[in-house]
């Protein structure tokens, strides 16, 4: 068998079994009751209903994972990606990079078909069974257009500009996609809060009033500047709420999602803004940017070394070896090396969440910040008790009890 086929199977089987037991550990971890320090905010009853909202979710989760395994195994195995090659040649032949668009295409789409049935159930019955969808069929379906439209906009020209680049600029090529994408990356964070992100929700000026008022005398105390304080009209797609910054120096914008303020009191609101400003203070935006450059570069690496390679195209039944191509086929290959790559940047970004509960704390309330997060938490029914591994392999944010904790020890 084809080394790099061997290779693939392995990853695409692993993964699936690295999920199955993460989540077989999950289930055996529930408990059955809440946790004494939640309470207050979540009951027996409320708890039950919590774990079977959890429940649910895992195992759709499972079988979604298992059905795209199963079916991305089948299509390689059959020769699809040959398949769409052909296909892509025969209505592209005007040149490669519109058979390259093609083709990537096709996949794309393809894996669609495959997925969206999964977030369709788990938007239309998981979360409407447990109240927390809002979203309507004609708001779901603009969400996708609007969404297909944009990856186009944007994707496209990054696609042919890596090809070109590949083609074109040797050894370096990789160095040249490295630089490129991560100027469309700061670009995008410019221009993503003022041209895309109001595409799909309605941001309003927070009406003057106490809550208003407690910011803006905050923000000027911790000399933060910002440019404005918005509400977001979460409410049309979901109950959940949130918190978070949009924007770059000046033009640094705070986002409260509507449920968000229905749910807190005022002095919680303040220590979730609080919470967020404690990334910028940190300079955790910076740091986290600066990660995402390093991990561009090492992908666009990693992709330089298997670029056109025969044997590749030969594991995934390709008899035209293309650019456009390779840079599908590198992703299966780089799956292990993002895996733990995002298990180190979850790591960190733990870590960090609880540097921003502690700065949040010391600037406003140790109570606050606590009861903002035991609220947070039992509002969206999220997991109170995951089991330690799944902690570590996938969560970006540490279970509420170790955050409630380390703000009472800190305090």
């Amino acid at each position: 068998m084809n080394p790099y086929l061997l290779f693939v199977l392995i990853v695409l089987v692993l993964g699936w079994l690295i999920e199955l037991l993460i989540e077989g550990l999950e289930h055996r971890h529930r408990q059955d009751e809440p946790p004494v320090a939640m309470r207050d905010y979540m009951d027996a009853d409320k708890f039950r209903i919590s774990q079977a909202y959890q429940d649910e979710h895992r195992r759709l989760g499972l079988i979604r994972h298992t059905v795209i395994t199963a079916v991305t195994i089948g299509f390689i195995v059959a020769g699809g990606f040959e398949l769409f090659d052909r296909l892509a040649h025969r209505v592209g032949n005007t040149g490669e990079y519109v058979t390259g668009i093609i083709f990537v295409a096709l996949w794309v789409i393809f894996m669609f078909v495959v997925a969206e049935p999964f977030r369709l159930y788990t938007t239309f019955r998981i979360e409407s069974r447990y109240e927390f969808n809002r979203t309507t069929l004609k708001t779901y379906l603009l969400d996708l257009v609007k969404g297909a439209a944009i990856s186009a906009i944007v994707g496209l020209p990054i696609f042919v500009a890596i090809v070109w680049f590949f083609e074109t600029t040797g050894a370096g090529a990789w160095i040249w996609c490295w630089l490129f994408v991560v100027l469309v990356q700061i670009l995008l964070m410019a221009i993503v809060p003022t041209l895309i992100m109001p595409l799909f929700n309605k941001f309003t000026p927070l009406a003057p009033g106490e809550l208003r008022t407690a910011i803006e005398t905050y923000t000027a105390a911790q000399q933060f500047m910002i440019s404005d304080i918005y509400t977001m009209d979460g409410s049309k797609r979901s109950s959940k709420s949130n918190a978070f910054f949009v924007g770059i120096g000046k033009s640094r914008r705070i986002v409260l999602y509507d449920t968000l303020i229905t749910q807190q009191t005022v002095p919680e609101l303040l220590a979730i803004v609080a919470h967020e400003m404690g990334h910028c203070k940190q300079r955790h935006i910076l740091k986290g940017l600066a990660l995402a450059i390093v991990s561009t570069g090492l992908t666009f690496w990693v992709m330089s070394l298997f670029i056109r390679n025969a044997d590749l195209f030969d594991a995934f039944g390709m008899t035209y070896v293309s650019t456009y191509a390779s840079l599908v086929f590198v992703g299966f290959l780089y799956t292990p090396m993002a895996f733990f790559i995002g298990i180190a940047g979850n790591c960190l970004s733990r870590r960090w969440e609880f540097q921003a509960d502690a700065y949040a704390a010391a600037t406003t309330s140790t109570a606050s910040m606590a009861t903002a997060l035991k609220k947070l938490y039992c509002e969206n029914y999220a997991n109170l008790t995951p089991h330690p591994i799944k902690v570590f392999l996938e969560y970006s944010h540490p279970p509420v009890l170790d955050r409630v904790a380390a703000l009472e020890d800190g305090g």
